[in-house]
């Protein structure tokens, strides 16, 4: 890190006075003021630092407020008794005012012999980092422009050593320094691009997108909880569908998710358009503030594998429940290698996969317990999205749709009798799907056995 360009460059500051931006004090938070304010007026430099700034001078509204001062940690928290120091890795303060808490980190440095922090680098990849310098070394040390905006507190100026205030105005994303450096820093750095573009409706700048072919590879190198918290942060924040786009066309989906990857490189359309509905309604139940569950995304991405695997065990013979049932698990261990997905949501999506062909079972007794599963709203959710799949798929999806509409008596009455060919006029008869020619097993011994 050492060698990087950033350590040689000298900044050009520039300082946009108040009546030349649009960020105002009433749309920053009150603790965060608080914190800007008692750091500055013990003598401290503070500013209100990185994706607040860039929001703010948007026009968003952002729900973090990070802080960048010269105090050292351990003097930020003789300042503020509700404060505590956390991190390893950065060495951080974090002050808390009720739910809200303000992160306020030291400015860091760019040469190890500089500070009284440590640095300790593997691989080109930063494990430790706590060497304090000065602003400037602070904003070279940050990963895009647009990050490295800093509001001063003193005079409510803002301050861009970088450039980050033009790629605001040219909604473009620069990185700073040398994009593959730093993408070997940190690989995370990769979806951090593709999200902060989605987010922001900006553009990659083509030196910053070129390193993606041949080092997204390192993404499987990151921690497999990291890559969960960060798929949480592409698709549960409001620009989902942007997200998995903008992973489409810069070549990473196959690093995050190989399964979703492969089925869509086949040229299954309907899993295309099962997906993004799927982020599609998702997106609008966050601009809606409804609540979202990472378990369903993971099972509409991951379906498509599934499904596949399931009928290719099904035609060799494998009893319908056991086939679901290796499948579910099969493309889960594979998926959690890459993304550590807890497993409270990967038995949620086994039982809405699992559920699906039992939608097909409209006989009276299987219907009415199948609405009293636990997760039969979320499973009927995702039937309507695999409408694409096929007419008699689409008309499933009516039927469940019709049947939860009607009294339960009204259901019953209309399912007496022999099942699906027992319906009246209330409810038509659920068409069931065709499926695939099943082979019989092979009895001879020493044939092939079915893939685990």
């Amino acid at each position: 890190m050492n060698h990087d360009a950033r350590t040689n460059a000298t900044p050009a500051l520039r300082i946009i006075p108040r009546e030349q931006h649009v960020i105002s004090r009433k749309n920053i938070s009150k603790a965060a003021l608080r914190v800007l304010y008692r750091l500055n007026e013990a003598g401290y430099q503070a500013y209100l630092v990185g994706g607040a700034v860039r929001d703010l001078l948007l026009g968003g509204h952002p729900k973090d407020f990070d802080v960048a001062t010269s105090a050292t940690p351990d003097e930020v928290k003789k300042l503020f008794r509700n404060c505590r120091l956390i991190g390893r890795r950065f060495r951080l303060a974090h002050v808390v005012y009720g739910p809200e808490i303000i992160e306020v980190a030291t400015f860091r440095g760019t040469g190890e012999e500089e500070g009284e922090g440590d640095r300790h680098i593997v691989d080109g990849r930063i494990v430790r980092d706590n060497v304090w310098g000065t602003i400037e070394e602070d904003a070279l040390r940050r990963d895009f422009r647009v990050n490295a905006l800093y509001y001063d507190i003193s005079d409510f100026s803002v301050r861009d050593y970088v450039g980050g205030m033009q790629d605001v105005e040219n909604r473009v994303l620069h990185l700073i320094g040398d994009p593959a450096t730093r993408y070997r820093e940190d690989p995370v750095r990769m979806l951090r691009a593709v999200r902060l573009a989605a987010k922001l409706n900006f553009r990659i700048d083509a030196a910053a997108a070129a390193p993606f072919a041949e080092l997204g590879p390192l993404l499987a190198e990151a921690a497999p909880a990291r890559l969960f918290d960060e798929s949480l942060k592409l698709f549960l924040a409001g620009h989902g569908l942007k997200s998995f786009h903008m992973l489409e066309q810069t070549g990473l989906l196959k690093f995050m998710f190989p399964a979703t990857a492969r089925a869509l490189k086949r040229g299954d359309e309907a899993l295309r358009s099962l997906i993004e509905q799927g982020l599609a309604n998702t997106d609008a139940r966050v601009a809606e503030g409804k609540s979202v569950t990472p378990a369903f995304l993971f099972a509409v991405l991951l379906w498509g594998e599934v499904r596949d695997l399931a009928h290719t065990w099904m035609t060799k013979g494998v009893e319908p429940v056991v086939a679901w049932e290796r499948a579910a698990t099969h493309v889960i261990a594979e998926q959690c290698q890459r993304v550590a997905i807890p497993r409270r949501f990967t038995l949620t999506m086994e039982e809405i996969w699992g559920l699906q062909p039992r939608f097909e079972q409209v006989q009276r007794k299987r219907v009415f317990r199948l609405m009293a599963h636990p997760r039969f709203r979320a499973a009927f959710d995702f039937l309507v999205l695999r409408a694409a799949e096929s007419q008699a798929v689409r008309q499933l999806g009516e039927w469940w749709a019709h049947a939860q509409q009607l009294p339960p008596e009204t259901l019953a009455a209309a399912l007496a009798g022999s099942g699906s060919s027992g319906a009246n006029d209330e409810v038509a008869a659920a068409p069931k799907p065709r499926r695939r020619r099943r082979r019989k097993p092979a009895s001879k011994k020493g044939g092939k056995s079915d893939p685990a």
